[in-house]
Order: C-alpha cells, then sequence, then structure tokens
C-alpha cells in the first residue's frame, strides 16, 4: 500500500488582459477498488464561477469561468490518495468470447479506433505476429513489448494532438503517443482497451522525499476485467501510478481544456510534485 501526495500546478500569463475565459479540468483523481483518494481540493486563482460534475466516460469534471479581466491563470489541483498492490487477476477470457457479438456489442467504444489511435497496417501487422499463438492477456503484453521495443522515448517531438501514426512513423514519442499506439494496436486484434491519464511517481521507494513528477498515460485492456498496463515503463500500472481519469484517446480526457478572450499567452509553466508518505 503506497500514499502519495500530488501538487499539480498549471500557470499561465498573457501578452495582455483577457476579458473572459472559460475552461474545465480534469486533474481530480478518481475513488475507486484499489485507489482511495483522501483528501482533494482544486482551486484556480482568479474566478468567478464553478461547478462540478461527472463525464461521459466517469471523470470528475471541474468546470470554471473567469469573467473578470486577468493577466494570469493559476490553477492548483493538491491530493492525498491512497493506492493498494494489484492484485491478481481473478478472471481471464478466450479470443472466442471477445468476438462474441454480445461482447462487442458491450465494449464497442473501446474496440472502435480514434483519430488519434487508429493502428497504422504495419502497427497491426507487428500486432498480429506477437499475439499469435498466446491467450488475450499474454498477447496484449506481447503487443505493448512489440511496440515498444519499435519506439524511442523522446519528449517534445510529439503534441497531445498527434496521431498515432505519426509518432509510430517517426519511431518517437511520449508516453501518450505510447499509449495511443498500445490503444490501437491491441483494438485491431480484437482486445478492447481504453486510454488512462493520471500520475506517476517517477521513483520506487522514495518515501518522505518530494520529487518532479509526471503527468502520464497508460492503457487498460479488457480480457475477462481490465488489467492496467504502462507500455512506456513495460509494467502493470500499480501503486506508483494514480488514474485521474479513462477514455477511448487523450481527447476524451484533457487534464485542462478551455477558450479565452484576448491576447495570446506568453507563459506556461506546469509542475508536478509528488511525495510518497507511506
Amino acid at each position: 500500500m503506497s500514499r502519495l501526495h500530488v501538487v499539480h500546478t498549471t500557470s499561465f500569463r498573457y501578452a495582455s488582459p483577457v476579458t473572459a475565459s472559460y475552461n474545465e479540468a480534469r486533474m481530480t483523481p478518481l475513488s475507486q477498488p484499489g485507489q482511495s483518494v483522501l483528501e482533494t481540493r482544486l482551486e484556480v486563482q482568479p474566478h468567478t464561477w464553478m461547478s462540478e460534475h461527472r463525464d461521459y466516460w466517469g471523470a470528475h469534471v471541474t468546470v470554471f469561468e473567469v469573467l473578470t479581466p486577468h493577466e494570469s491563470l493559476v490553477i492548483t489541483s493538491e491530493h492525498r490518495v491512497e493506492i493498494a498492490p494489484r492484485r491478481d487477476v481473478r478472471s481471464e477470457t478466450t479470443w472466442d468470447h471477445l468476438r462474441s457479438p454480445e461482447l462487442r456489442d458491450h465494449l464497442a467504444e473501446f474496440l472502435a479506433d480514434t483519430p488519434t489511435t487508429q493502428a497504422p497496417p504495419e502497427v497491426a501487422g507487428l500486432a498480429a505476429r506477437a499475439a499469435e499463438g498466446l491467450e488475450p492477456s499474454q498477447a496484449a503484453v506481447a503487443v505493448c513489448a512489440a511496440l515498444r521495443d519499435e519506439l524511442e522515448y523522446v519528449p517534445g517531438v510529439t503534441a497531445v494532438h498527434t496521431p498515432a501514426s505519426e509518432a509510430w512513423a517517426a519511431r518517437t514519442g511520449v508516453c501518450q503517443d505510447m499509449a495511443h499506439l498500445a490503444a490501437g494496436a491491441l483494438r485491431s486484434i480484437g482486445i478492447p482497451a481504453r486510454y488512462v491519464s493520471g500520475y506517476l511517481h517517477p521513483v520506487a521507494d522514495a518515501i518522505g522525499e518530494t520529487v518532479v513528477g509526471e503527468s502520464h498515460a497508460w492503457v487498460e485492456w479488457w480480457s475477462g476485467e481490465w488489467h492496467p498496463y504502462d507500455p512506456t515503463n513495460r509494467t502493470v500500472a500499480g501503486e506508483r501510478h494514480v488514474v485521474l481519469a479513462r477514455g477511448r484517446s487523450y481527447d476524451d480526457v484533457p487534464p485542462l481544456r478551455g477558450i479565452y478572450a484576448g491576447a495570446g499567452t506568453i507563459d506556461l509553466d506546469v509542475q508536478v510534485r509528488i511525495t510518497q508518505e507511506a
């Protein structure tokens, strides 16, 4: 069992006063089996109105607006989250079950591609070869490993809306590209997959030490139950992964989305600090 203290600060500074902005944030962790949110707050400076709701995918969404002129906007989310060790798999399924019409109807949204997850033919072929002769969960791990072997982690070469096909063509990308590619590859062989956004504590067993954390992305696939897996780090997503939201791709679960009226941003600063308290 681990307890993580996360502080995520996003700051915008504008070239001249912005007269209005309208935003939504998905920056509050989910309470779910294996992950308990002990404390949480989201503070926006300045703001004139704020409300909360759950979106279609189950994410906690904070909607806020600023209707007074402002030259900066600061969003701070702070959480304490307790994460249980990943339990052993309790159920497994077969390829025949995955191909059944009933299951495909039930999980259709996680079998259909999006513009950012669609697997290029070369990736679909790689996935089919990696999965050959394996049961679904083993196949999913093999597919993620085969993709990761082909990709170099290089920050800054892609953007949040970069299609998986472009990251594949360059053979470089970051965690969201690897999650998009993994989701598309798994769907191409008939395994339902979803995109997960959250945080990663990058250092094992660093109890009491505050470190520079990471906004992170990984996948979950369904083969009798949902299995969380981090293709970037070639590991099951576990006690150092904090789940914020799930969807078909990044476009369903951006941490922050909004529009504003006024001059462009001249400075954007994002900091994530994580302390493992236990």
